[in-house]
């Protein structure tokens, strides 16, 4: 399913940059155990969240769908 391949995703990016789930929430604006739930690939995550995701990875949202 594609937003467990996306929550997979996240993670891995997240966890290469040495950022705990709940900084990295936190540094996003965002809540704690939502974010979770997105890196689980339990919630249908809006695209305005992505972008917010991407912004706080550096990253573009091309790059964060690369591969999927």
């Amino acid at each position: 399913m594609l937003t467990e391949k996306l929550g997979q995703r996240i993670k891995s990016l997240r966890t290469e940059k040495g950022l705990s789930q709940e900084k990295f929430a936190l540094f996003i604006d965002m809540d704690r155990t939502y974010y979770a739930s997105v890196e689980r690939g339990k919630r249908n995550i809006s695209i305005n969240n992505i972008e917010k995701i991407a912004n706080g990875l550096n990253i573009s949202l091309e790059e964060l769908f690369k591969g999927l």
